[in-house]
């Protein structure tokens, strides 16, 4: 049987496509308090905003007789007919946020106009208004929300934590506090002040306060025009992208939105400029006739619908390219890749006996100049004489000094060409009598042929086949197997000075709520104030300077991650991949060796992120390339 819905029943459910979290509260009543032409608004949470969300603004009030009708659906003054959906030009526009908040909380207003003398106060409770009364009031109007979502248990199951509430609503105060650079905002959560924006007109100064110092230093100022469509703002600098796209915020006509063709647009302008998992950070305002952009598409009002993309994608594009080109001050050459040594330098270290006496005991030669061994070939060498003690070595082959005969080392077998069969095993050496039984050296079932483009292994096996080895995804895999699979908490080093990461707000909030999860990995955090973490111990596996950049993926992994197992792999899968060694890094050969053995044998096939880590070509399939099968 078909029948209506209540309107109780059916407020409710209009609500929940207006007011999904506290955030989405805050929202509303700021741009409702921007409409009224404020210049100064303050928020307030407490609990995330759960337990009170207050909205104080200075703007132009409403009057007395009009609250009760301000909290019923679809009432609104901000349109009068049907042409003007065509040109919108204020952020609220359908009447639906007092009505959808009143429903699904407690709510109380207070308000002046600048022409009254005193002003009024109405409480709402579950959508239904009491008695307007009478109330002392400065200019502007004071919403305060208790209780969200107190009637509807369903929806309130769903909220995640206070902090992560309260990350949701700061960084949506940063977006509009960016969008209105001559609006002076204020947001405080459960009484401590979290942002402060001077209203002074200036989109730099509100980057200061909203994104931090360091971002906004990271920054360059862009401008651009074509046709209809204005582009004006900041990008950072190619050499200062991030690890995310957290710090990408866009605006159309004051209105924060999320585009993915302003994202193109913006990535297209820095293409072959940054380094691949890098991202442009910005802030940028488009700026066109409202006739010619529909922001009714989405009921949080975040998606835009543009009349002329190609446009606005060719303004943003040019614009960034433009100001990235005039940039281009010469920058200090980076080292060729050839001259890249493994960073880290502790993956594999080898030395052998005599090196390392060599370097660590032997006294500091004589001044007195010695001969080359090419100009004296008999001539002992006196340091080698002294670096060690049971035998001597000359740079010639013809003279030895006799050595005691309990000394004498046992004579080497004869060198072995290099074959491809396995080792003998120990069981078949023969042994002397009276004398110890001489293994022959082990010989593996592959050779190492060499390496290319400082990124691939070649591998010729016994059976003929040639291996491509990429050792960037085999040391990933193994890293990432080993953490897998300890048993203890990994090793940490403290930093010697405690290292300040920057962050978007939301990332920070994020990587806070999981603490417990960061520490179980090795990273010691702590809250540093605004986006802002303090970072004193990291995981041994992981280099000071790469901080920043694995706590942004960490951040986005986090985000991505639902179950706890989830997010705990993915952290492993970047903590794996920011300790491996590089592509274009110089590998000592010791290197090659145990990453080859380990995809020789099958312990190693696939990368953590299931890219192949080897590539197998046949000698038929090398024969019929060069047209000899």
């Amino acid at each position: 049987m078909i029948r209506q819905l209540a309107p109780h029943v059916a407020d409710l459910i209009a609500a929940g496509e207006v007011v999904e979290r506290p955030a989405s509260v805050v929202k509303e009543l700021v741009e409702n308090a921007l409409d009224a032409g404020s210049s100064a608004v303050i928020v307030e949470v407490q609990r995330g905003g759960m337990g009170l969300i207050r909205v104080t603004d200075n703007g132009c009030g409403i009057a007395p007789e009009e609250l009760p009708t301000a909290f019923l659906r679809h009432a609104t003054s901000k349109l009068q007919g049907p042409e003007d959906l065509g040109r919108i030009g204020t952020l609220g526009f359908r009447g639906e946020a007092l009505a959808a908040i009143s429903a699904v909380s407690r709510v109380d207003i207070l308000t002046r106009r600048r022409e009254d003398a005193a002003g009024a106060a109405l409480h709402l409770e579950g959508g239904i208004p009491g008695a307007v009364e009478d109330a002392g009031a400065p200019e502007g109007t004071t919403i305060t929300v208790r209780d969200l979502f107190y009637n509807t248990p369903a929806r309130l199951k769903f909220m995640r934590k206070d902090s992560a509430e309260t990350a949701a609503a700061n960084g949506l105060m940063q977006h509009l506090a960016l969008s209105h650079p001559d609006v002076s905002f204020k947001f405080r959560k459960d009484g401590a002040d979290a942002l402060h924006t001077p209203g002074d007109g200036r989109l730099e100064s509100a980057v200061y306060a909203a994104l931090g110092r360091d971002f906004a230093r990271s920054l360059v100022p862009v401008e651009g025009k074509g046709g209809d469509v204005t582009v004006s703002g900041f990008v950072t600098k190619p050499l200062q992208c991030r690890g995310s796209r957290s710090m990408q915020v866009f605006f159309v006509n004051g209105r924060f939105i999320k585009s993915q063709l302003l994202t193109a647009a913006l990535e297209e302008g820095y293409r072959n400029q940054i380094m691949k998992g890098k991202f442009p950070g910005c802030v940028l305002a488009v700026t066109l006739p409202v006739e010619l952009v529909d922001v009714n598409v989405h009921p949080a009002k975040t998606q835009v619908k543009f009349a002329q993309e190609q446009a606005v994608f060719d303004t943003v594009y040019h614009t960034v390219l433009d100001c990235l080109a005039a940039q281009g001050a010469p920058q200090p050459a980076a080292p060729a890749p050839e001259q890249v040594q493994n960073q880290r330098g502790d993956f594999f270290q080898s030395m052998d006996a005599r090196t390392f006496r060599a370097q660590h005991t032997a006294p500091p030669a004589r001044p007195a100049s010695r001969p080359h061994p090419a100009w004296d070939s008999e001539r002992p060498s006196a340091s080698a004489r002294l670096s060690d003690s049971a035998s001597v070595v000359t740079y010639g082959a013809k003279r030895r000094e006799p050595m005691p005969q309990e000394q004498r080392p046992l004579p080497k077998p004869p060198e072995k060409p290099r074959t491809f069969v396995p080792a003998i095993p120990r069981a078949q050496a023969e042994e002397v009598p009276g004398q110890r039984a001489i293994e022959p050296p082990k010989e593996e079932p592959w050779r190492i042929a060499g390496e290319v483009l400082r990124t691939y292994i070649i591998c010729e096996s016994g059976d003929g086949n040639v291996w491509l080895i990429d050792k960037h995804a085999a040391h990933e895999r193994v890293n990432f197997d080993r953490m897998k699979a300890a048993q203890e908490p990994p090793m940490r080093q403290t930093l010697l000075q405690p290292a300040a990461v920057e962050l978007g707000q939301m990332d920070k909030e994020l990587l806070l709520e999981n603490l417990p999860l960061l520490e179980e990995f090795g990273f010691s955090c702590e809250d540093f104030g605004g986006g802002t973490l303090l970072i004193r111990e990291v995981p041994a596996d992981i280099d000071a300077g790469d901080v920043q950049a694995v706590l942004e993926e960490l951040a986005a992994c986090l985000l991505m991650g639902r179950s706890l197992e989830e997010r705990r792999e993915s952290m492993l899968h970047t903590m794996a991949c920011k300790a491996a060694i590089k592509g274009g890094w110089k590998s000592d050969p010791a290197e090659l060796r145990v990453l080859v053995e380990k995809v020789q044998s099958g312990e190693v096939q696939y990368c953590p992120h299931g890219r192949p880590v080897a590539v197998k070509r046949t000698k038929y399939e090398l024969e019929k390339m060069f047209k000899r099968a």
